[in-house]
């Protein structure tokens, strides 16, 4: 496949019907990898991570360059069975780009394949990113090393759909955009027993329930009402009869909140609830908390003034300011080492949102897109 020939429908629906979850995406990354290939620019190199090895970069060399510009994809998709009924729905049994990754790979190939044929001012480095819905892949290559030297962006930019907004817009703000996000993996462990005789047991279900409670206070007690947070539990497994207590209760959730520092105190409040609860009820939790790379997504606030008055003066270009949003995103954890700016892209399904298994974007959004950007990154590196 040339540049000349690239349907970025036929791609993206390609995507579509084969997705694949995190650090699985090796057939997806050879789809890519197999298109810019076919390029054969002159200023272009392909690179791989062999302790990530479904990552894929690609580098342009600038004809005058002043900076490196970074354009970041995500490639995994969800553990969710389709429900859409498209002709090109996923092929994969259970496993659905329910997140719209199709969309931000194609995307980004579009504006990938705009400077390959047309060599950018600037460097500029693309990251096809694995592992963004699991295990934080960005802060793993972002551990590796793998921006250093001439693979390292002096700004970074992301895109994120949404079904909310009108197919080809685009949002941003100043500031924080999404939440940091942190898991709750939570196992209590007591003396289960007959439910006739619970003067003989260490109820782990009375302790889940005070302990599903507890936490509730902690944004409404701890968190400064102006700035908001979340504590959610959404998993609670215990017991297989209704006249046994059992021994052991699994309880999982997640904390968010739009400061590093406040996520960090949340997590705290859960451990010291956890402990406390633990010595009332005479049983032992066994409490994980895993961030990883899932920080603020923290906007620079030069570049994203550029942007903003960029796209907002733009009569061709869709473009409104938004509130933040409780959305979790490992892009937060590059931003928060290299500057950038992430953003909305609207893909106009109002009835759905996003991890949905109906979720059907309107694929109009996708050459809206790459033509906004393009303008962006272009009039970006003529500045």
């Amino acid at each position: 496949m040339t540049i000349t020939d690239l349907n970025l429908i036929d791609i993206r629906r390609h995507l579509h019907a084969h997705p694949e979850l995190s650090l699985d995406e090796f057939e997806t990354q050879r789809y890519l990898k197999n298109i810019v290939t076919a390029w054969q620019s002159s200023w272009l190199t392909i690179r791989e991570i062999p302790a990530l090895p479904t990552a894929l970069l690609v580098r342009l060399t600038g004809k005058h360059p002043k900076r490196t510009i970074g354009y970041r994809a995500d490639i995994d998709a969800l553990p969710i069975t389709e429900e859409t009924g498209l002709p090109f729905s996923s092929e994969r049994a259970g496993v659905m780009h329910a997140c719209g990754h199709d969309i931000h790979m194609t995307v980004a190939l579009g504006v990938l394949a705009h400077f390959a044929e047309q060599q950018p001012e600037d460097n500029m480095v693309f990251l096809f990113q694995p592992a963004e819905e699991e295990h934080a892949g960005g802060k793993q290559l972002y551990e590796l090393g793998t921006f250093v030297d001439e693979w390292r962006p002096d700004e970074f930019y992301a895109l994120h759909d949404q079904p909310a907004m009108p197919a080809g817009q685009i949002a941003t703000r100043q500031g924080t955009l999404f939440a940091g996000s942190a898991e709750i993996h939570l196992t209590i462990k007591g003396q289960g027993g007959h439910a006739a005789f619970p003067h003989r047991s260490q109820d782990v279900i009375v302790a889940a329930a005070a302990f599903v409670m507890q936490v509730q206070t902690i944004v409404s007690r701890n968190v400064d009402p102006v700035h908001g947070g979340v504590v959610t539990v959404g998993m609670v497994q215990a017991g297989n009869i209704g006249n046994v207590i059992p021994n052991e209760a699994k309880l999982a959730g997640t904390i968010r909140a739009f400061d590093q520092s406040e996520l960090e105190m949340m997590q705290q409040r859960v451990r010291e609830i956890a402990q406390g609860l633990a010595t009332v009820y005479g049983v032992e939790f066994d409490l994980q908390l895993e961030q990883g790379g899932y920080w603020p997504v923290n906007n620079d606030p030069d570049i994203t003034r550029e942007f903003i008055q960029y796209m907002a003066n733009d009569d061709e270009i869709d473009f409104t300011t938004c509130e933040p949003a409780m959305t979790g995103e490992d892009f937060g954890y590059i931003i928060n080492q290299i500057p950038g700016t992430m953003f909305w892209l609207g893909v106009g399904d109002v009835d759905h949102s996003l991890h949905d298994s109906r979720l059907s974007p309107n694929e109009t959004a996708i050459e809206t897109g790459v033509k906004a950007i393009i303008k962006y990154l272009s009039w970006r590196m003529s500045a």
